[in-house]
C-alpha cells in the first residue's frame, strides 16, 4: 500500500506557516532569544514562538476566556494549516488524529502550582485538567470537528514521528483511509529547568555536529502532516510525496544518553530504509537529529558513517533554527522534509567551523535550492533510546 502526504502544516520559533519557515531558513535567520514566556533565572537561548496566548487564540478565532495550554493552542494552529491544505472531508473518510506531546499542559499546571504553594486554597482547578497530553489531542479535535478515532504519543524527543508510524500503520491495516499525525509542544519552566540539570543548555546559540558543540536550545512549536491512502484521493496533484519507510529502534542504554557507538540510531535508520526497500546511495537528504549535545552528535554522526560510509548523503540539522522543539519536533523536521523534496531544497546548518574529531563528518552550511531532492530521510532520537527514522520520497504516482 502506498501512503502519501496531502497536507502540512507548522508553527515555531521561526513563523507560521510554511512560507514563513522557508523564508527564515533562505534568509539564515534562526528564532532563538531570551525567555518571555515566564519568569527564569537562566540565561539561556530559547525558540519561542513569537505570539502570546492571547494572540493565539485571536488566530483561531477562540474566546479569550477558554482555557486552553499552550501546546493545544500551537497543534491547533498546525493542525488545522494541515487539515486545510489537505481539503479531506470527513464526511466520506474515516480520518484520524495522532498528536504527540512531551510537555502537554504543563504549563497551566505551573500556574496552578504557583498560587497553590502560598496557600493551598488557591489555585485555579481548571488549570489542573489540561496536564495530561491528551488532553491537548482532545482539543485539537473538538477544534477541527474530528469525531473519529484519536489518541497520543508520548516518547519524549522521537514522539511525532512515532505519531507519524502509528497513523501510517492504521492505515496499512485498513482502520483509516486519513490520518492527521506529528505533536506540538511548549516552553515551560519544568523542561528548561530540567534540561538544564541535565547540564546540557548551551548559553550560546547551538552548534550541532561541531567540535566546539556544549549543547542544546529548546524551542516550541508543532508540525503536522496529514497521510492518506493513495487509492482515496481523487486530485493526484494535491500529493507532496509518499512515505516510502519508518522504523523505530530501541538500544535501552541510557535514561537520557545515546549509546556511545549509535547502535540504536544505525538500527532505525537501516529498517527504514529496508522497509522502503531502498539502498543508502539512495538517500540525498538526511535531517538529523542533530541537538548540539555532545554525546548526540557523535553518536549519530557515528551511525551516519557506519550506514553511509566516508561519503554520507548531505545532511543538516534544522535545530540551529528551531531550537528543540521535543516531542514537536519529529512532526516539523517531517514538514521540513516534505517541503526539501516539493521546493527541491536543503537547508543549512547554521554555526557550524569543525568537524567532531572522531569522525570528521561536516553538515551542509549554506540553502541549496534547485536540489535534484528525490529522497529524504529524517532522525527523531528520544531519551532511554528510542529512536525513529522517517523516509521520505518523491510521489511517481502508479506504475
Amino acid at each position: 500500500m502506498t501512503i502519501v502526504i496531502t497536507g502540512i502544516g507548522c508553527v515555531s520559533a521561526l513563523g507560521t506557516g510554511v512560507e514563513e519557515h522557508l523564508t527564515a531558513f533562505r534568509n539564515k535567520k534562526d528564532g532563538l532569544g531570551d525567555v518571555t514566556l515566564f519568569r527564569s533565572k537562566l540565561r539561556v537561548p530559547v525558540g519561542e514562538v513569537k505570539k502570546s496566548d492571547s494572540e493565539l487564540k485571536n488566530i483561531l478565532g477562540i474566546n479569550q476566556n477558554r482555557v486552553f495550554s499552550r501546546t493545544a493552542l500551537l497543534g491547533m494552529l498546525a493542525a488545522e494549516e494541515a487539515f486545510r491544505d489537505s481539503g479531506i472531508s470527513t464526511d466520506n473518510l474515516r480520518v484520524g488524529l495522532i498528536s504527540a506531546s512531551s510537555v502537554g499542559g504543563m504549563d497551566l499546571t505551573e500556574r496552578f502550582f504557583s498560587e497553590y504553594i502560598v496557600d493551598n486554597r488557591k489555585g485555579r482547578l481548571c488549570n489542573v485538567v489540561h496536564h495530561d497530553i491528551g488532553d491537548h489531542t482532545e482539543n485539537i479535535a473538538g477544534y477541527l470537528s474530528l469525531g473519529g478515532f484519536r489518541t497520543s504519543v508520548s516518547t519524549a524527543c522521537s514522539s511525532a514521528s512515532n505519531a507519524v508510524i502509528l497513523g501510517a500503520r492504521m492505515i496499512e491495516q485498513g482502520k483509516l483511509d486519513a490520518v492527521i499525525v506529528g505533536g506540538a509542544d511548549s516552553l515551560c519552566k519544568f523542561t528548561l529547568n530540567g534540561f538544564n540539570s541535565l547540564m546540557i543548555l548551551d548559553g550560546s546559540p547551538c552548534r550541532p555536529f561541531d567540535e566546539s558543540r556544549s549543547g542544546l536550545n529548546l524551542g516550541e512549536g508543532a508540525g503536522y502532516l496529514v497521510l492518506q491512502s493513495e487509492k482515496t484521493v481523487k486530485d493526484k496533484e494535491v500529493i507532496y510525496c509518499k512515505l516510502a519507510g519508518f522504523a523505530n529502534a530501541n538500544d535501552a542504554y541510557h535514561q537520557t544518553a545515546s549509546s556511545p557507538d549509535g547502535e540504536g540510531a544505525f538500527l532505525a535508520m537501516s529498517n527504514a530504509l529496508r522497509k522502503a526497500v531502498l539502498q543508502p546511495s539512495e538517500i540525498d537528504y538526511i535531517n538529523a537529529h542533530g541537538t548540539g549535545t555532545d554525546n548526540n552528535d557523535l553518536s549519530e554522526s557515528a551511525a551516519i558513517k557506519r550506514l553511509f560510509g566516508e561519503k554520507p548523503p548531505l545532511f543538516s540539522s534544522t535545530k540551529t533554527f528551531t531550537g528543540h522543539t521535543l516531542g514537536a519536533s519529529g512532526g516539523l523536521e517531517a514538514v521540513f522534509s516534505v517541503l526539501s523534496i516539493r521546493r527541491r531544497v536543503i537547508y543549512p546548518n547554521l554555526r557550524f567551523l569543525q568537524p567532531i574529531t572522531e569522525t570528521g563528518l561536516v553538515p551542509v552550511t549554506e540553502m541549496f535550492e534547485n536540489q535534484p531532492v528525490g529522497t529524504v530521510l529524517s532522525n527523531s532520537f528520544g531519551f532511554g533510546g528510542n529512536n525513529t527514522t522517517l523516509i521520505f520520497q518523491q510521489y511517481y504516482g502508479l506504475r
